[in-house]
């Protein structure tokens, strides 16, 4: 036992502390796993490809890989490798998400892109990829295609992003299955990944995964909010930056649909660059209008969809978890 004290979402007091602590200390195997596997020959490529995990981040789809395991047995030994596929595929997509949104900061660090080039930063995407399917290789043909129909909805998410709503679909219906597409299939998956290592009954696992395809629903939409209603982000986003970028999101959706003439100024501003100035005024006007409490209904509304579905799993220390993420999610959105 490493005595390992529990951080972020298993440090509430609504999770078991035993089950807390020992999904921290299953977290730490994941993490020296992580940073054992992007280790190369080449300084310059650990660097790069230790970049993002060294910058730290919620873990929170490898959490969800070890937590959805404790309805089967979560002493199997490729619970800890399965873990560290899912997240490495999440921090993969991160250099090449930074690289298209041309960001300069990712966990409240220069991206990879900022540092060493939009070149470099691909290809170590690329790499990160591929270190996660040399580990995934151990795991059998049956976690490969799961992987393998994982990352086509990640890749169909972005290009669905880049090329926005085709002609005749309604903008919102396109942004919330770009969301389903970028962020639940993973959040989902990785709720898979940890019933299947974890030798989790299918009556368990189905409804499982239910609930975490809306937990990541409910992530994504928390995470609009809080660019909003935000002061400060962990992940060294600054609030705002969507505005700011003239990237639209759920309550920015909400607002375009008013009919008040009175909206028509922060109307004006929505969907396109501003200058600091602007995005300011654009905040402001965003923060006390009721789209916000519109996109929170919509985000109480997919946190409760999870709920329905752990209604319906065995009680006990696991379900109490997966329910206090519920309230988490709702909580994080300010």
């Amino acid at each position: 036992m490493s005595g390992a004290v529990p951080s972020g979402f298993l440090a509430l007091p609504r999770v078991d502390p035993t089950l807390a602590r020992e999904i921290q200390e299953s977290l730490e195997k994941v993490e020296d796993l992580l940073m054992e596997s992007v280790r190369s020959s080449d300084p310059m490529l650990t660097e790069a490809a230790s970049h993002l995990l060294a910058a730290g981040g919620k873990r929170l789809r490898a959490m969800l890989v070890l937590l959805a395991a404790r309805f089967g047995d979560p002493e199997l030994p490729d619970l800890v490798p399965a873990a560290a596929v899912v997240e490495l595929t999440h921090v993969a997509t991160l250099y090449h998400d930074d690289v298209m949104d041309e960001a300069a900061m990712r966990r409240g660090k220069p991206s990879a892109n900022q540092r060493w080039g939009n070149t470099v930063a691909i290809l170590t995407g690329d790499y990160v990829f591929a270190k996660a399917s040399e580990i995934l290789a151990d795991l059998g043909t049956e976690a490969v295609a799961l992987q393998a129909q994982t990352f086509g909805r990640l890749v169909q998410g972005q290009i669905l992003e880049t090329s926005g709503p085709r002609e005749g679909t309604d903008p919102l219906d396109h942004y919330m299955q770009v969301i389903a597409d970028k962020t639940a299939s993973l959040i989902a998956s990785s709720a898979e990944f940890g019933a299947m290592f974890g030798a989790v009954p299918a009556e368990i696992t189905t409804p499982l995964v239910r609930a975490c395809d809306a937990l990541g629903m409910a992530f994504q939409l928390a995470d609009d909010l809080l660019d909003v209603a935000g002061e400060s982000d962990a992940s060294g986003k600054i609030p705002g930056t969507d505005l700011r970028e003239g990237v639209l999101t759920l309550p920015m959706f909400y607002a375009l649909r008013s009919q008040d003439p009175a909206d028509d100024r922060l109307k004006s501003l929505l969907g396109r660059p501003l200058d600091d100035a602007e995005a300011e005024e654009a905040l402001k006007l965003l923060r006390v209008h009721p789209a916000m409490e519109e996109a929170e209904r919509t985000l109480r509304g997919w946190a409760d969809k999870a709920r329905a579905e752990l209604a319906t799993l065995p009680e006990g220390p696991a379900r109490g978890a997966f329910e206090a993420l519920c309230d988490y999610m709702v909580e994080r959105s300010g």
